[in-house]
């Protein structure tokens, strides 16, 4: 069967493919970076074009069915059981505005196109971790950025939406529109995004790395990171992470399959204000490895290192008002080796112009947020993530939606109140019976229409 021969009478019109679950090409379209599990639409639409999203949007309206998106797969939240699927990951063009600093991508754009095509004019975007997340997911749910702490949220620095809403119209928001705050920060509850313009800044290095501790020193790493995070300025954003590597030939042999503590870094000034700044790590002891250096911006997804492969992964997370001993203590007692949690922890330092902004980002007042990663077999949520949860309830205000990875069995209402305030909540709730009563726009951590 050729790529449209889906599209009949029963079908939206496009310049893109349509799949039906038995058309050649199907599970590939389908599928995503989350391998757990996978949507498993009535008819996938690959967007080529903004106007294939408005005519699939349409025909899903027409039909009363619900919608999903998917550019990599990353973010998987609730996967579609029927309805129908947009793909957008060929909608992947990038133009930068160097004069105005600002990019327009689409749908599709991984984080590692727009960081090259940025750094041509010596500007970088607000881009995480990885490189092959989809720009348009991260945005859409805050977007915590490897320099966060210095320029707040990735979604404070959008200056143009482009959106097909419940209605099958093509939009375009810009600051003041009524959707355009809802629109950011909330995950696609609002309508399938098409295009982006963000603003970029003018960085073209930073100084950064990894401070690796063996196992005998990663309590006292721990303990030391959170202590010197109360001492920084918001020019440098950090992240630890607690993980036992696997024991693989592709790691380095002092890494294999041992316990160890990863201090990530990323500051945006000179290597000489860096190195006064990371003394006090480097004083912990001594280091299995450490790459702290100057690097050009299009190496910054070094600093972390994700994985780049599609695997099976779900993950909870908490936001704190504060990381006290008696936190770690309590978050070391379930994940330490020989404790009842097997997961990847990560500790990442929020403050500074995080805390301001006007997108619908909950618990802004945070200082840190906990994220344990584990790995997942299908769509329930392991049982280990609701002990790390509780562990860490007396500190917790809330969590970012962002954060909750896989495990779309456990999304519902209070899995999606818990990462706003209530008054932000019921405003959002508001806005979706306006522009989706029929709540179209449901695989997610949804909003339902109020």
């Amino acid at each position: 069967m050729t790529e449209n021969a889906a599209q009949t009478a029963d079908a939206p019109h496009t310049t893109g493919p349509v799949f039906r679950p038995d058309d050649t090409g199907y599970a590939e379209e389908v599928a995503g970076f989350q391998t757990a599990y996978t949507h498993r639409p009535a008819l996938v639409v690959g967007a080529v074009t903004a106007e294939d999203v408005r005519a699939a949007v349409e025909y899903a309206a027409r039909q009363r069915l619900p919608v999903a998106v998917q550019a990599t797969g990353h973010g998987l939240s609730v996967a579609a059981d029927a309805g129908v699927l947009i793909t957008t990951r060929r909608m992947d063009a990038v133009t930068v505005d160097p004069v105005a600093r600002t990019a327009r991508i689409g749908a599709g754009v991984r984080a590692g196109a727009l960081v090259e095509a940025a750094a041509a004019h010596g500007l970088a975007p607000l881009n995480g971790s990885s490189l092959s997340v989809g720009v348009a997911g991260y945005v859409l749910g805050g977007g915590l950025g490897l320099l966060g702490r210095e320029f707040g949220y990735a979604a404070d620095h959008v200056r143009a939406i482009d959106l097909v809403t419940a209605d099958g119209r093509m939009r375009t928001l810009t600051p003041g529109d009524e959707l355009f705050d809802a629109v950011l920060g909330t995950g696609g509850n609002f309508g399938v995004v098409t295009g982006l313009e963000l603003d970029l800044v003018p960085i073209a290095e930073i100084y950064g790395g990894q401070l690796i501790f063996p196992t005998e020193l990663v309590d006292t790493a721990l303990e030391t990171w959170r202590q010197w995070t109360e001492t920084l300025p918001d020019t440098l954003t950090s992240t630890v992470a607690v993980l036992t590597y696997p024991d693989i030939q592709a790691l380095p042999e002092p890494l294999r399959g041992k316990h160890l503590a990863s201090i990530r870094i990323a500051f945006h000034g000179t290597a000489e204000e860096g190195e006064q700044l990371v003394a006090p790590l480097r004083a912990i002891g001594d280091r299995l490895r450490d790459d702290l250096r100057v690097l050009p911006y299009t190496e910054s997804h070094t600093i972390h290192s994700d994985p780049d492969f599609p695997h099976a992964y779900a993950a909870t997370n908490a936001l704190l008002s504060e990381l006290t001993p008696a936190g770690l203590a309590a978050l070391r007692a379930l994940t330490a080796p020989g404790g009842p949690v097997e997961a990847v922890v990560d500790i990442r330092h929020l403050g500074g112009a995080l805390r301001h902004g006007g997108a619908s980002i909950g618990h802004r007042d945070a200082a840190y947020v906990v994220r344990v990663i584990t790995g997942a077999d299908g769509d329930a949520e392991p049982a280990d993530l609701a002990l790390v949860r509780e562990a860490l309830a007396p500190w917790t205000i809330g969590h970012s939606l962002n954060f909750l990875y896989g495990a779309g069995a456990a999304a519902g209402a209070a899995q999606t109140g818990a990462g706003f305030a209530p008054a932000t909540l019921r405003r959002l709730a508001e806005l979706k019976r306006i522009h989706d009563p029929r709540n179209m726009f449901r695989f997610n951590r949804n909003i339902a229409p109020a």
